[in-house]
């Protein structure tokens, strides 16, 4: 027989780590770099392989907070810039981030030296092969569906592993993985990397699948609304027989999409609720359940989060008596302060023209006396492109007041020159437009307002600029 030579050996065997193959004496430390290792979830990653025992390198252009304190207290915050030296022959493979560039230094030099690339999504997927694996896909409502489902889980005793896009209470990470036999995945539509131009959620491979809705989204990568549901066409085509698919019965689109489905179709529906002394309840078999969130679009997602639990014979009784606990995903409609006088401020993740209709209705459905502020951050690609912008026109009309938020500084760096703030008032129906293109103007405008049965609802997929709005609203009373 021949014998392998050492080096040989402990190639194959951190193959084997790599993908997951479980050999419980092996003591080999993996070497992994992250390019692009400030984002939200890539961040998140390389400190739970660090706490697995991987020795965790990382580089990016840029760092923001949460990423920069929580990468800091892991002794994982890097000087900001590419570093191609970092990238040596020992590395036993390399996760890259969608936000680095073809043309990335280390990217190049790695691709030189023929190290194995991941992409996030193709990572997740080998670690998770032999995983029953949960898939929960769309274009709103994924991270709280998600969360919801790993709270009611967590109550029943049910170890797993998961993958979420926000902090979600009561879990340290937003990615766990272990030896659990089960695998929650937060799956999104967008692009894996620069050289993985799959969308992410491709790579799981779903048993079961959930899908919240469709609405366009991602103009940079998706530039019209048939390819954006080529997307999810491809999603639905993709999963095997047994797998069951659980979606919306109330969205339209995903009416005319899922006789794509290759798997079991099953479908939820808006449930039976009332609005009673400002809470939201669902009336189940005579009996009433009192929530801790609210808006029609938050009862889909615990309708979604019902038909997954059945399938693991949670019953609808312990899920919806779990909910009642159930304080959120962080910036999904989060209470940020309540003020005197019948006031509160609400800080949330929407960013497309679907979700920020629905957060609007929500907070408007709560508090149909108060009047209600939406403040709105142009941030993403699709907000800050004027043609895709238009489609916000009637989705500000059930606010009485309408703050529109842009970084003059931000799009003098993006080299973006077609905005301002004529032609933003010109956009949106509404009577009671102002616009904010710096974060001292927004400040002061909030502590000026009269909070008297006002609520204020903060949206943006991005930070206002490291806007502190607990600073800003601990002076006001």
């Amino acid at each position: 027989m021949e014998i392998l030579s050492f080096s040989i050996a402990i190639t194959i065997l951190k193959k084997l780590i790599i993908n997951s193959i479980n050999i419980s004496f092996i003591f080999i430390i993996m070497k992994v770099h992250f390019i692009a290792i400030g984002g939200s979830i890539m961040h998140s990653l390389a400190i739970s392989l660090k706490r697995k025992g991987y020795f965790v390198s990382g580089s990016d252009d840029k760092f923001f907070n949460p990423s920069k304190d929580n990468l800091e207290r892991e002794g994982l915050l890097f000087k900001e810039g590419w570093c191609p030296n970092k990238i040596s022959k020992d590395l036993d493979f390399i996760i890259l981030g969608m936000h680095a560039q073809k043309d990335n230094p280390e990217l190049i030099e790695a691709q030189r030296k023929k190290i194995i690339i991941y992409s996030f999504p193709e990572y997740i997927s080998l670690q998770s092969i032999n995983k029953k694996r949960i898939v929960i896909a769309g274009s709103h409502g994924k991270t709280t569906i998600t969360s919801m489902i790993m709270h009611v889980f967590k109550d029943k005793g049910i170890k797993f592993d998961y993958v979420v896009g926000a902090k979600v209470d009561g879990f340290v990470d937003q990615v766990k993985l272990s030896d659990n036999d089960l695998i929650i995945i937060e799956g999104d539509e967008y692009l894996s990397s620069k050289i993985d131009k799959k969308p992410k959620f491709l790579h799981y491979k779903p048993h079961y699948l959930v899908l919240s809705g469709i609405s366009w989204d991602h103009i940079n990568v998706f530039p019209t609304f048939e390819k954006y549901c080529d997307a999810f066409v491809k999603l639905l085509k993709s999963v095997k027989e047994k797998c069951k698919v659980i979606y919306n019965n109330e969205d339209k689109i995903l009416h005319k999409l899922i006789n794509n489905s290759s798997g079991l179709n099953f479908s939820y529906k808006m449930p039976q609720y009332m609005i009673k002394e400002g809470k939201y309840l669902i009336k189940e078999k005579n009996e009433e359940y009192k929530l801790s969130v609210f808006g029609n679009h938050n009862l889909l997602n615990i309708e979604a989060t019902r038909s997954v639990c059945n399938e693991f014979k949670i019953t609808s009784d312990f899920t919806f008596k779990s909910l009642r606990n159930y304080k959120g995903a962080k910036n999904r409609l989060e209470l940020v302060k309540s003020l005197k006088f019948n006031s509160n401020i609400y800080r949330d993740f929407a960013h497309s023209p679907s979700k920020v209709n629905a957060s609007i209705n929500a907070v408007k459905d709560l508090f149909p006396l108060s009047l209600l502020i939406s403040c709105f951050e142009l941030h993403t690609y699709s907000t800050l492109n004027i043609n895709f912008f238009k489609q916000y026109k009637h989705v500000f009309k059930n606010a009485d007041f309408v703050w529109l938020f842009y970084s003059a500084d931000e799009l003098k760096r993006k080299n973006i020159n077609n905005i301002s703030k004529e032609i933003l008032l010109k956009i949106i129906d509404h009577k009671r437009v102002k616009v904010f293109d710096c974060t001292d103007k927004l400040a002061k405008k909030i502590k000026e307002t009269k909070w008297s049965n006002t609520n204020l609802l903060l949206m943006s997929s991005g930070n206002f600029q490291e806007l502190n709005f607990h600073r800003i609203t601990h002076s006001l009373k």
